[in-house]
């Protein structure tokens, strides 16, 4: 008998972040498994009507259903038509489907809720238990995230499987500066994921920009940040030595990697921290905070640092500018750490959850009791 697989679209009329990088990526892994494999399941994507077809695939179809947008679309059109299971693969889900496997990529909302918006927190806070109790899988990118999951209720950890992110995309980059790329990037440039967020910290490095430009280092800062919060601000000012480069290609961001002295990461907390993945999968150290899921996913492939201490982060900096050999075995190491993630591993992961929902495949060891408790705890529908 044929399977049947839907999955949530609602992420193709979002920007892409992280999250929709991760649903975009493993769809992309999941259609090329899908048409090497006889047994695979029928899988299409349901998306409402102002989703925009960007994905370019040839197993997994596209389809446009309902009215509807945004929430409401997920939560009342898109079960309607989702016969058979569904993977929600950025955070939401409808909470009346119960055959569903869902990705929650991080509890932050409830970690650092100052991030947010109060309706957005509060949304979440509604949401996410609801998902853990009905969802027969969760899903997340990291052991860490599945502690946090447990911890504030979310869901039994038992309940929980790792399918973290991958690097492939990363490695097929093609490094191509434009004007403004070539003129940010340097041995002696740090690039730096700008954000607004309060947890991914970015006033750290900022704050230090008078101090780094005194010591001959330049900070090229790229995506949506508001260059002005922080010209206003008395805890970050900003120095001649800052590049502000907003939004780029990632052939850009490549080039600006692999030409410059690192990546700093300073967040406060990531449910996985793609961009330092990204960094070591172009050949480029990695300087990273040393909390939450950093550690478990760089390894030994990273200098860590503490979020709250700018002279660590400054003293890395030095050390990796003046030792040519330590900037050459971070390098090496961040290739070797990328071969542990890998995008068509976690789509193999999606694949047996699939088959073992459906009952048509033995659970493997490590995977038997969140699926067995959870098939029990709910019925298929």
């Amino acid at each position: 008998m044929q399977r049947y697989w839907a999955i949530n679209g609602r992420f193709l009329g979002q920007s892409t972040s992280g999250v929709q990088r991760y649903a975009r990526e493993v769809i992309q892994a999941l259609d090329r498994l899908a048409g090497e494999r006889d047994e695979s399941p029928v899988i299409e994507i349901l998306a409402p009507p102002d989703a925009q077809d960007t994905l370019r695939l040839n197993s997994i179809r596209i389809r446009k259903v309902g009215t509807m947008t945004g929430h409401a679309w997920e939560q009342f059109v898109l079960p309607l038509y989702a016969r058979g299971g569904l993977i929600s693969l950025c955070n939401t889900g409808p909470v009346v489907k119960r055959k569903q496997v869902v990705c929650i990529h991080d509890v932050n909302t409830r970690n650092y809720p100052h991030s947010y918006s109060v309706a957005f927190r509060s949304f979440y806070h509604l949401l996410l238990p609801l998902l853990g109790r009905t969802a027969r899988v969760i899903t997340t990118v990291s052991n860490h995230s599945a502690g946090e999951i447990d911890r504030h209720g979310i869901c039994q950890r038992s309940k929980v499987v790792v399918a973290p992110n991958g690097h492939e995309h990363a490695s097929a980059w093609q490094p191509t500066h434009s004007d403004v790329t070539r003129a940010a990037a340097g041995p002696d440039t740090i690039v730096l994921m700008g954000s607004n967020i309060p947890h991914k910290n970015v006033g750290l490095i900022l704050g230090m920009a008078r101090k780094l430009e005194g010591a001959g280092f330049r900070i090229a800062v790229l995506g949506n940040i508001d260059r002005h919060v922080y010209n206003n601000s008395g805890l970050s000012p900003v120095a001649a030595n800052v590049s502000w480069l907003g939004r780029i290609s990632d052939g850009e961001f490549a080039a600006l990697l692999r030409d410059s002295l690192c990546l700093a990461f300073p967040s406060f907390v990531e449910g996985f921290g793609l961009p330092p993945l990204e960094a070591m999968a172009i050949g480029c150290p990695v300087v990273v905070s040393d909390t939450a899921s950093m550690p478990e996913v760089c390894g030994d492939a990273a200098l860590y640092a503490s979020p709250y201490n700018p002279e660590e982060w400054l003293e890395h900096f030095m050390r990796l500018r003046r030792q040519t050999g330590l900037r050459e075995q971070m390098i090496m190491k961040g290739w070797a750490r990328t071969r542990r993630y890998r995008w068509t591993a976690t789509a193999q992961q999606y694949l047996e959850l699939m088959a073992q929902l459906d009952g048509v495949a033995a659970p493997s060891a490590d995977r038997a009791a969140p699926i067995a408790q959870a098939a029990a705890r709910s019925p298929r529908r």
